[in-house]
């Protein structure tokens, strides 16, 4: 059964936890949806995974649309919510809309997100005031990295435990159904929680939140170098798709693959016809 925003919000009312996990392609989103899995978030993340940036900021909304129209393609029960990438919402709420309707008309996908908090409400209100469903985002975002002097928890003080509960309240008076809650101490994503009516979706933000999202290669182990604290991995893929291709490299240079049960059909001509074409195909290069 489809997944929707009333399906989510009656999870928060029945205490209920919500699953998220990003995914970039039709192949990985299809597997996902097979599982029961809540949300696909096609994150702008898709600049550091897909992309091999440093950070999200380079990724531009065509390229969001075509990831997105992929995910959108595999998913039949699944919600898919869609990254608005930097600078398509920042400038005016017209702005944003435009840009939500892009992704929306263009990916065919359930809702889209977009960071900030007080700051970006006139853009949630333009958006859900056209009927399109959004997710907001605070804590750390990702797109503010050079503002915040890195991937930093927030949130941390008083002063600052403050501003991210009034961003919360904020967006959901705004009219987003939903909050993603990314490197906040775990006590004031509990509070958040408490007190919002909406789906507050944690990463880094501890187990108190309504539901949790994760960055698929994360989960699976198919990055290299520093893996977030927060990343618990269930499974090694990575390793075993790396032996896999290994395996397949020895296989194909020490002619053991492929063999004759690899082929399609056997070859309906007689071998006096071969003997035949290649007499023939050297005689025309004479």
């Amino acid at each position: 059964m489809k997944c929707t925003v009333k399906t989510l919000l009656q999870r928060k009312e029945d205490h209920g936890k919500v699953s998220m996990l990003t995914a970039y392609d039709y192949t990985t989103a299809r597997l996902v949806d097979s599982t029961g899995v809540d949300m696909i978030l096609v994150g702008d993340s898709l600049g550091m995974t897909m992309q091999g940036y440093e950070n999200t900021i380079p990724v531009s909304l065509d390229e969001m649309i075509v990831y997105g129209r992929s995910v959108a393609r595999a998913c039949r029960d699944t919600f898919v919510v869609m990254d608005m990438p930097f600078m398509s919402y920042q400038v005016s709420p017209e702005q944003a809309l435009r840009s939500a309707g892009r992704l929306m008309k263009e990916t065919m996908a359930d809702a889209v997100k977009l960071e900030g908090g007080r700051n970006v409400s006139p853009q949630i209100r333009a958006i859900t005031q056209a009927g399109i469903p959004v997710c907001a985002h605070i804590g750390m975002t990702p797109q503010s990295v050079h503002a915040m002097g890195g991937f930093k928890v927030q949130g941390k003080g008083e002063d600052n435990a403050r501003r991210v509960l009034r961003d919360a309240l904020a967006v959901q008076e705004a009219g987003a159904f939903a909050v993603v809650l990314e490197c906040v101490p775990p006590k004031l994503a509990a509070l958040i929680t408490k007190e919002l009516d909406i789906v507050t979706i944690g990463i880094g933000a501890g187990p108190d939140c309504d539901g949790q999202v994760l960055v698929y290669q994360d989960m699976l182990g198919m990055t290299d170098g520093h893996t977030p604290k927060f990343v618990r991995q269930f499974a090694d893929v990575g390793e075993q798709m790396k032996r896999a291709f290994s395996e397949y490299d020895e296989a194909v240079k020490g002619g053991i693959f492929p063999t004759e049960e690899h082929a399609f059909v056997k070859s309906d001509c007689s071998p006096e016809f071969y003997e035949k074409l290649e007499r023939e195909t050297g005689e025309g290069r004479q």
